[in-house]
Order: structure tokens, then sequence, then C-alpha cells
């Protein structure tokens, strides 16, 4: 008996027209919004620029949407060019289907050009922006709520998600929602960067790098209570292989860096000190200077005081009365 669940959305599009305006595609877009807003601040607090982050993004962002699909339309070639597919639909984004490996990878060379054209150095930049992409990958994974997709194994919980679509393949009941698991782990995520951050001062990518390393356990344990059909090598499945490597290499990384690079960037953007207005230091040279000018004022009336002490003084001893 089904004493609690999770409804899933009649429909994941609204019609307004002739415009379609897909729950998929507002998570993606709110997400995109949510990181280059708190991005903007960690970049700012760092000594950056504002603005900076949002002018990158706009390499990244696209980059990064070619590289999610590609990533999906390569594992899961069979859904647009085996027998009876459309290969047109592969194009089709707005249905569902981003791989994050793939995001992250082309992404990150988008985010390279921008930083290169801006004299920035990359990993300083990947550390601002990590939290913010924990973020974003939270509000994007309801996208698959508004689809129908994506869900775990046949479950009772109070907190199972119900499917009521029976279009490719699925069997209307009631699942895990690893939609809702790996978007609380990716908030959990982003909020473990943020605290080893201010703790550690981690810099020169190490921020950026636990965000991959913390990222891939969470997706391993969600990936494998999925149920939708995917490639296994030795019984595991694809992403299961990708998160257990990625997770290596982001640990070896932080190890590696830490050693080498120990601390952060001094400078993470050239001249924004100059032109983003009064920095620390000029700060303390204009108090400085005004405490200066303060004491000199201070003596110059300690100095007419006694000056006039001295007139007084000497016209009552010569008995002149001044008028």
């Amino acid at each position: 008996m089904e004493l609690a669940y999770i409804p899933s959305p009649s429909r994941g599009v609204i019609h307004l027209g002739p415009i379609p305006l897909r729950g998929y595609a507002f998570c993606i877009i709110i997400g995109v919004f949510v990181a280059v807003w708190l991005g903007n601040k960690r970049w700012i607090a760092r000594g950056g620029r504002s603005g900076t982050v949002a002018d990158i993004a706009v390499w990244a962002v696209p980059f990064g949407l070619v590289g999610g699909r590609l990533y999906h339309v390569i594992t899961d070639y069979e859904l647009y060019f085996s027998e009876g597919r459309d290969w047109v639909d592969a194009l089709k984004i707005w249905e569902g289907g981003l791989g994050i490996w793939g995001a992250i990878a082309l992404g990150a060379l988008g985010a390279w050009i921008g930083c290169r054209r801006r004299g920035i150095p990359m990993p300083a930049y990947a550390d601002a922006v990590a939290p913010g992409i924990a973020l974003a990958q939270a509000i994007g994974r309801w996208g698959n709520w508004f689809n129908q997709e994506l869900y775990g194994r046949a479950t009772d919980v109070p907190w199972a998600l119900k499917i009521t679509s029976s279009t490719d393949g699925r069997v209307p009941g009631t699942y895990h929602p690893t939609f809702l698991y790996e978007s609380l782990w990716c908030i959990g995520v982003a909020v473990l960067v943020i605290w080893a951050d201010r703790r550690f001062k981690l810099g020169h990518g190490r921020a950026f790098a636990l965000y991959v390393a913390s990222y891939c356990v969470g997706r391993f344990w969600v990936e494998y209570m999925r149920v939708d059909d995917a490639h296994h090598i030795l019984g595991l499945r694809l992403n299961n292989w990708t998160a257990l490597i990625v997770f290596l290499l982001a640990v070896a990384y932080i190890v590696i860096s830490a050693k080498k690079r120990p601390g952060r960037e001094a400078v993470v953007e050239p001249g924004a000190g100059a032109s983003g207005g009064e920095t620390e230091g000029d700060a303390d040279s204009d108090s400085a200077a005004e405490a200066k000018d303060e004491d000199a004022k201070g003596g110059a009336e300690e100095d007419v005081e006694e000056d006039v002490k001295e007139d007084v003084k000497d016209e009552a001893g010569s008995g002149t009365k001044k008028t």
C-alpha cells in the first residue's frame, strides 16, 4: 500500500502559444545562473574583478553543453543510431541527456580559452566556480524529474518517486528517486568545498579537485542504484568506472599539487586592484598619510599657542597693554 510518494509532473513541457517551455531546460538555465552568481562572489573575494566569471562562462557554458551532449550520445549511441531510431534526435538536447563527465571536460576547455584571453590562471578560476558548479548540478538534476527519467530500483519507501509514463519502455510504479539523492549530495559537496576552502585556503585548483573527488563518491553509489539501460564493464556500469577513475585522478592531483605548489595564488587577476577600486594596501597608505597630516597640524597649533603665551608674558613684563 502506497502511503506516501513523490509525484511526477504530468508533463515536462508547457506551451506558451507556439513556444514550448521545458522544465529540463529551465533547470539547466537556473543552475547556470546560480553557478555564475556564486562564482562571481568567490572570485571578487579572491581579489578578482566583478563580471569576470560571467565573461569566461560565455565560453565555458556552450562548450560544456556540447561536451555533455556528446558524452551522452557516444555512450548511449543505440538510442539514436540503432535500427528504427532517428539520428536527428541526438541534436534534441532539450529532451534530456547530458553527461556530466563530458560537460566538465569540454567546459574546462572553454574556460581555459576564456582565462587565456583574460590572462587569468585557470586553476584559480576553477577554484572559484567549483561550489557553484555543484549547486548547478543539484538544480539541473530536477530536470530528470520533469522528464521522468534516470530513477533507481523499485521501492515502497515514503520518499519513493512515482513514475506514471510508459514511453520508451518505462514501467509505471514507485522507484528510488536517484535524481533527488544526487541533488542533495551535490548540495553537500558545495558546502564541503566552501568550508574546506575557508579552513585550509585551498589554491592552484585544489578546491576544484576536491569538488570532483567528492562528487565522484556520491555519483558512484547513485549510479549503482539506477536501473536504466547502460553499458557494463566487469559487472559495473560505465559511469561507475568513470567515477572511480576520475576520483583517483582528482585525489592524486590534490596530493601532488599540495606538495609542489602549497598555499594559494597571491594574485588571481592582474590589475584588478588598480581598476576595481582601492586596495587594502592603498587604504593603509592613505590612512598613514592622513595621520601624518593630523600630526603636522597638531604640532603647528601647539607652536602658535606657545608663541601667543610668550607674547603675553613679554607684554605683561614691560607694562604695555595690548588692545
